[in-house]
């Protein structure tokens, strides 16, 4: 009898050690659990997993990267990520057989990337690839817009999400086809109008007709309109002053939900970019001194200035009410005015005089005050009227400070 409780103590013992994982798609090895009856039986963990192509991989002496881009297994999954190789990774085909890193990125194969639960809060999100498994099939993606709705199926115009090229493609629902809402809820078909944007996976057999056709299996749904897409969507309305790699930094006012007025915005082949008329823009649109209107989500770095992903960029016109300069003491400014020698030069005929409201936003550098002294280096983002006087006054909008040397007090 006391060998019995012995035993029963031990399970007990290992079941109560057990610590359930985040629920996907793939079992991962099983662990052993008491079922109650006095011996052990296997559970399944499972997972989190994308589903797509790799996108990017960086080799280096910080180790090995990559990064998939597709749809996450299940609805909390990450639809992209960047993933460490170690070696411990299995890379393995549909039948469990090794392939090399290095054939499925040249062949451009999908795989399903599985990672354990422990990931950033960054994005997209980082993580460890437990297992690379190797589709037997390929498919493409699509960010696009619904222009027409099918008996059966959707016409889709917009982007492909891994060339980048614009396209239009017929989409029929293939009979098992899991379609979403934008919080991951699953939906009817009839539920999709014309002008709602989608995100669409398909293939591999695409027709040669124009425009193409093919069979999706997943599909993205938002079912929001435009306008209460951005009536709720946090936001800054402002203009870029610097473009660097894939981010862009916008300076302006928040939006009416929210935002804020300094923002650095990562940009990629997801966010859509368009004019105020709604016409579809590459990431070519986005440069320096563009007025623009972006939006981005509630996920936002507490650092200073604020970075966070940029859903949509509205891009409206050149900003060319633009000058840099220097601060200068002068006997001219009043109150709330500053004297600009801009081009820092000798002449004073394209100088200005601006005036410092309550809106004018000023861009301190790193660990400086927001008051504008004399022998501050500024760019200025000025308002379009300016007085025809010598020197012209004009009020300014965004002043930002790239160097504050040898500064005294402003007259």
């Amino acid at each position: 009898m006391t060998r019995i409780k012995k035993v029963l103590a031990t399970t007990s013992f290992l079941a109560m050690s057990i610590i359930p994982m985040t629920a996907s798609a793939q079992n991962i090895p099983s662990d052993l659990i008491h079922n109650g009856q006095g011996f052990t039986v296997n559970q399944v963990k499972a997972a989190p997993g994308t589903v797509g192509q790799i996108t990017n991989f960086v080799n280096d002496k910080t180790g090995k990267f990559i990064t998939v881009t597709g749809h996450g297994l299940a609805t909390t999954d990450q639809s992209e990520i960047i993933l460490s190789i170690t070696k411990s990774t299995k890379i393995i085909d549909s039948k469990g057989k090794k392939v090399s890193l290095k054939k499925i990125i040249d062949d451009k194969k999908v795989v399903k990337a599985f990672y354990g639960p422990n990931i950033t809060k960054s994005l997209p999100a980082r993580g460890k690839a437990l297992k690379l498994v190797v589709q037997d099939e390929k498919f493409t993606g699509i960010n696009g817009t619904v222009s027409e709705v099918t008996g059966s199926g959707i016409v889709v115009k917009g982007t492909d999400i891994y060339n980048s090229n614009k396209e239009t493609i017929v989409l029929n629902f293939a009979d098992k086809a899991q379609i979403l809402n934008q919080d991951g809820k699953a939906i009817k078909a009839s539920a999709i109008q014309p002008g709602m944007s989608v995100k669409a996976f398909y293939g591999p057999a695409v027709t040669m007709s124009i425009p193409a056709q093919s069979t999706t299996n997943y599909v993205v749904v938002n079912l929001a309109t435009e306008e209460t897409v951005q009536e709720n969507a946090l936001g800054t309305n402002g203009i870029i002053t610097n473009v660097t790699d894939n981010k862009i930094t916008v300076i302006g006012n928040p939006m009416e939900k929210g935002g804020v007025n300094y923002v650095i915005l990562s940009v990629d082949k997801n966010t859509q970019i368009v004019d105020q008329k709604g016409t579809s823009l590459t990431l070519d649109a986005l440069k320096a001194d563009v007025r623009v209107d972006a939006y981005y989500g509630e996920m936002i770095t507490m650092i200073y200035p604020a970075q966070t992903y940029a859903n949509k960029i509205v891009v409206k016109a050149i900003e060319n009410n633009k000058v840099e300069g220097t601060i200068v003491a002068s006997d001219r400014t009043t109150k709330d005015q500053v004297y600009v020698n801009v081009g820092s030069d000798q002449s004073i005929n394209n100088d200005v005089i601006l005036n410092i409201s309550k809106d004018t936003k000023v861009i301190p550098v790193l660990g400086g005050g927001t008051e504008l002294k004399a022998g501050m280096k500024i760019v200025v983002y000025h308002s379009p009227v300016m007085t025809k006087s010598l020197p012209g006054i004009t009020n300014a909008e965004i002043v930002i400070v790239t160097s504050d040397g040898n500064t005294v007090a402003s007259k």
